[in-house]
């Protein structure tokens, strides 16, 4: 990290598949939520978004560890005491400029990533008892059927909360930092000082080969786990 420069140079930082994943996600995410507060005959699609929701969750926590140098978590995964200092760094008015995510943004994608991991899983096993089961429900006992959907709502209510909170942390970024962020998101190009947007331009790119290979992984697992009873058991 370094100190705020008003000499910015533009740098290129989130590769393609983290832009299209975050949008992605952002989409989904909202599908999903909506369609599970409707119920009724929209729960076919809140399942559908969940799906594709875990896919793009594998997704991610591979590219984590394969993608390109800023993707990783080892670009922009820090402790607690790191994320405080930053945060009350915030509160001071002295920001710092990080490349990849800044400590506290990385502790949410960590987060996030396993409570919509976790959603996900429950969401498989699950069963109302009314109208909605989960095709993996039937490998799990009963009562255990009926907790995982009790647990599937109650994180849905956290994870919107805590997206609550993502949003209003961008906003501050954007509206009172003046921190081009959401546009970032779509260009995948942050405004550096020299020193770290040269820093960026020397980074390994992602390799798209890879790239496919993983999220085409992905989507074959969340499809054979959907499709299992039907394919596999007698």
């Amino acid at each position: 990290m370094t100190k705020p420069s008003t000499d910015l140079i533009s740098a290129p930082v989130w590769d393609v598949f983290v832009r299209v994943f975050h949008w992605s996600l952002v989409t989904l995410f909202a599908i999903s939520a909506i369609t599970g507060k409707v119920g009724g005959g929209w729960i076919k699609w809140h399942m559908i978004s969940g799906y594709a929701i875990l896919a793009l969750v594998l997704f991610r926590i591979v590219w984590g560890f394969v993608g390109a140098e800023y993707a990783r978590f080892t670009s922009f995964v820090s402790g607690p005491a790191r994320a405080i200092r930053y945060g009350l760094g915030l509160l001071k008015g002295g920001a710092q400029h990080v490349i990849s995510h800044n400590p506290l943004g990385g502790l949410m994608v960590i987060v996030l990533l396993l409570l919509l991991a976790l959603q996900a899983g429950f969401g498989l096993v699950s069963d109302d008892e009314i109208a909605t089961t989960g095709p993996l429900a039937r490998y799990v006992a009963s009562e255990t059927a009926l907790k995982a959907m009790s647990w599937h709502r109650t994180l849905g209510d956290l994870l919107l909360i805590l997206v609550g909170i993502h949003i209003a942390a961008v906003l501050f970024h954007v509206l009172v930092k003046k921190e081009g962020l959401i546009r970032a998101m779509f260009s995948g190009k942050k405004e550096l000082p020299a020193e770290l947007a040269s820093e960026a331009n020397a980074a390994k790119p992602a390799s798209t080969t890879t790239g496919y290979v993983v999220i085409s992984a992905a989507i074959a697992i969340v499809v054979i786990a959907v499709n299992w009873s039907s394919w596999f058991s007698k």
